[in-house]
C-alpha cells in the first residue's frame, strides 16, 4: 500500500531568523556549518555576503536576513551557514541559529496567508506545538 500525498511526511530543519522560526526541507540541506571566513565579491547585491571555500568548492553565501529585508545583527557568533544543494549547485545561507529537525505531514502545511506571487519563497505556514513556522523554499531566493 502506498502513502497518499496527504499522509506523506517530510523532515524540516527549523531555524531562527530575526526572532521568528522558519523551516526548510532537510533533503535540500547538504550540511550546516559554523560561520566561516567569507571572501567579499565586488559588485554583488547587498544580500550576497561573498564566497567560501568548502573543501575545494567555491560556494556563494547569501545573508538570509538581508535577502528577506531584516536588519543585520552586530553579533554573528551564534550564526551558522546552511549549505543547500539545488540540483548540484551549492549555495550557503547565513541564518541566526538552528532550532530543531522535525517530521511533519505535508497536509499540515497551510497555504501562505498572503498573495505569494511577490514572495514565492514562502511555501506555507505550520502550526507545531502552538508555534508558527514559516516553511520556505530557498531556491526562489537565489
Amino acid at each position: 500500500m502506498t502513502a497518499s500525498p496527504a499522509n506523506t511526511t517530510i523532515q524540516l530543519v527549523t531555524f531562527l531568523l530575526n526572532g521568528e522560526e522558519y523551516g526548510i526541507d532537510v533533503m535540500k540541506v547538504r550540511e550546516i556549518s559554523s560561520m566561516a571566513e567569507i571572501t567579499r565579491t565586488a559588485n554583488s547585491p547587498s544580500f550576497v555576503k561573498g564566497v567560501i571555500n568548502l573543501r575545494g568548492a567555491i560556494v556563494p553565501i547569501i545573508s538570509l536576513r538581508n535577502r528577506l529585508g531584516f536588519p543585520d545583527i552586530s553579533d554573528e557568533s551564534s550564526c551558522c551557514i546552511a549549505i543547500m544543494d539545488f540540483k548540484g549547485e551549492l549555495t550557503g545561507f547565513v541564518i541566526d541559529e538552528i532550532s530543531d529537525v522535525i517530521r511533519i505531514n505535508i497536509s499540515d502545511i497551510q497555504p501562505p496567508p498572503i498573495d505569494n506571487t511577490s514572495q514565492p519563497w514562502i511555501e506555507g505556514i505550520l502550526n507545531v506545538n502552538n508555534k508558527l513556522i514559516v516553511f520556505l523554499n530557498l531556491m526562489h531566493l537565489i
